[in-house]
């Protein structure tokens, strides 16, 4: 193993710890000050969805690192002086954040790519355990495509993994039931998604659930007029609208069944 993969992964284990201390950190928020309390047992959800999330890291040093390292070694090197240093760093994370928009809400538009995401959304309850409930299948195409991207872009090894772990804390904290205090986040929305703004995306309710599909910065669906208009509640439904969840077995081998899946929306354009 040369210096620079020895490098890459001491980085991505600094990241899984720092991710890890971050889901602790807002599971325990959601319990002492939740915006919503369920009639469910929560234990029996988020050991589900870690249990998918350890599913993903199995898979992940058998194709998602390698397909990384590829990309940062093979990354094209066409980019000018200016685009270097802090200011690339910040173009790179706004770039990225605009290309995971552009790929969250083709899952939402393809069918063959719904079939995996619908897992992300069939949690029928929200914490900061949802974040990290994702088929492996959408795990490996997004890895996949994010190759492509970083070669073209000339995308350097910081950016990408400085990039995956703001977005695993950004998606971390707008999937949390922690109750913030409504003025801060409605200042807090018109930079970044908040829960406020992502739980509707999560509402067992088609119109809503085919909006809001921003990862950290909120612009993307205000300029692309995907933005709901919906205000999440307390009470609101969450999952997706005529269809129930699963069990860890039935949600991993559901995309590869003849299940009926409800069909996601075209594009649509105009605001809600």
């Amino acid at each position: 193993m040369d210096a620079f993969t020895r490098s890459f992964h001491g980085l991505v284990l600094h990241k899984g710890a720092i991710v890890f201390g971050f889901l602790v950190l807002f599971l325990i928020g959601g319990v002492l000050f939740p915006v919503a309390k369920r009639q469910v047992h929560p234990m029996h959800r988020i050991v589900k969805n870690l249990s998918l999330a350890g599913l993903n890291a199995l898979v992940s040093p058998l194709l998602v690192i390698p397909a990384t390292l590829f990309a940062a070694q093979w990354a094209l090197t066409w980019r000018p002086d200016w685009w270097q240093g802090g200011w690339g760093l910040l173009l790179d994370f706004v770039l990225l954040d605009a290309w995971l928009y552009v790929w969250h809400r083709a899952n939402h538009v393809l069918p063959v790519l719904w079939r995996f995401h619908e897992l992300h959304h069939l949690d029928e309850t929200l914490d900061a355990s949802t974040a990290l409930r994702f088929h492996f299948g959408e795990v490996i195409a997004s890895s996949l495509l994010r190759v492509v991207v970083i070669v073209l872009l000339g995308v350097p090894l910081t950016s990408v993994l400085l990039f995956e772990t703001l977005v695993a804390m950004a998606a971390i904290f707008h999937h949390s039931n922690l109750r913030l205090p409504a003025a801060f986040e409605r200042v807090l929305a018109w930079v970044i998604v908040t829960p406020s703004i992502h739980w509707v995306h999560h509402r067992a309710k088609r119109a809503d659930t085919d909006s809001n599909y921003a990862t950290v910065l909120s612009v993307w669906d205000w300029l692309f007029g995907t933005r709901s208009a919906t205000v999440r509640t307390a009470d609101m439904q969450m999952g997706v609208e005529g269809v129930r969840d699963l069990g860890f077995v039935g949600l991993v081998v559901r995309p590869f069944s003849g299940l009926r899946l409800i069909r996601p929306n075209k594009f649509r354009s105009g605001r809600r």
